[in-house]
């Protein structure tokens, strides 16, 4: 999404049940179960999509602008009502081109006391061109961003709405973080500014969760998510059982099995700084970008979001919360 995506040429034997905190050598052609074996989870598409819809109305949420601004103010209410206690980091952060970027980093805790904590991320903002339109008279018009930053932003909000009703007993981190997609290609350190910040100046003094989860293009029509060659390297098994617990809920043919590409994405400065991270991003091996064919153009819209892919991952995520 963002960046740039490298295809990886590797064979990797991949597992796909079991917790990141056990060894699990089940092999890939194993791993499928019957739905019928699916627990309930708490998690309505149907609300997921509407928390996407409302970021999308207020129009492209690039820095700097009053749609930003209002959609910050929205994000920052929603944590609350549902009960995070929320800290809002402001940095101004200068990107490639020059510009300050006046952005906000939104952190909210969910059982903050609890020792044991997973982090859930996603960007909030919106790529200020649609560089890869196929009109050259849409390229310098920003996104709607509605799948590129609203669908994995709205899967979370669904999330944090039934962490009140539904706590697990670990605690929940929401992180909706600002300035990831005002970069360039050829430069990898321009995406993921204000990851970048966070990791640095942690709003918690020693903040080092168990494991972190970003969600990025997850609501796209006929989305496919494989495992992230980075994911892969730096938190196997949490890849290992987020996939496990896809496949048990039906979802197979969604969550494949198999290596995807190597994404410069949010989860890269998470790992960097020693935290074990999974991105869950669409994959599209035939397209030459590797992404939706909606990504950074003026097409990412509402039309493309489709509430059975934010289902398949609000499920999968939330029983990795409840069980993991």
């Amino acid at each position: 999404m963002q960046k740039f995506l490298l295809t990886v040429i590797a064979v990797l034997a991949l597992a796909a049940c079991g917790s990141y905190g056990k060894n699990s050598t089940t092999a890939a052609n194993e791993v499928a179960a019957t739905p019928a074996s699916a627990k309930e989870v708490a998690f309505n598409a149907d609300s997921a999509y509407a928390f996407v819809k409302r970021q999308v109305d207020f129009g492209p949420r690039v820095p700097n602008t009053p749609a930003h601004k209002e959609c910050g103010d929205w994000l920052i209410s929603q944590l609350e009502r549902h009960g995070g206690e929320v800290t809002v980091q402001n940095p101004s952060l200068k990107a490639f081109d020059g510009t300050i970027l006046n952005a906000r980093n939104i952190f909210a805790q969910f059982n903050p006391d609890a020792e044991k904590r997973i982090l859930l991320l996603a960007h909030w903002d919106c790529r200020p061109w649609a560089d890869q339109d196929p009109d050259p008279a849409k390229q310098k018009l920003p996104v709607d961003g509605a799948n590129d930053g609203a669908s994995g932003v709205g899967v979370i909000l669904e999330i944090a709405r039934n962490l009140k009703k539904n706590a697990p007993g670990k605690g929940v981190d929401i992180l909706f973080v600002d300035a990831e997609d005002w970069g360039t290609d050829g430069d990898e350190e321009s995406w993921a500014l204000g990851t970048r910040y966070f990791v640095e100046n942690p709003p918690v003094d020693n903040y080092f969760p168990d494991a972190a989860i970003l969600l990025d293009m997850v609501g796209g029509k006929g989305a496919e998510f494989c495992r992230e060659y980075f994911s892969e390297q730096a938190a196997p098994r949490v890849a290992q059982a987020l996939w496990g617990i896809a496949a048990s809920r039906g979802y197979a043919d969604m969550f494949l099995n198999r290596l995807g590409g190597a994404v410069t994405d949010d989860h890269v400065q998470l790992i960097k700084h020693g935290i074990p991270a999974v991105d869950i991003i669409e994959y599209h091996p035939e397209d030459e970008s590797g992404f939706n064919p909606r990504w950074h153009t003026s097409i990412d819209n509402m039309e493309g979001i489709d509430p059975k892919t934010l289902q398949a991952v609000g499920e999968t995520v939330t029983e990795f919360l409840m069980n993991e």
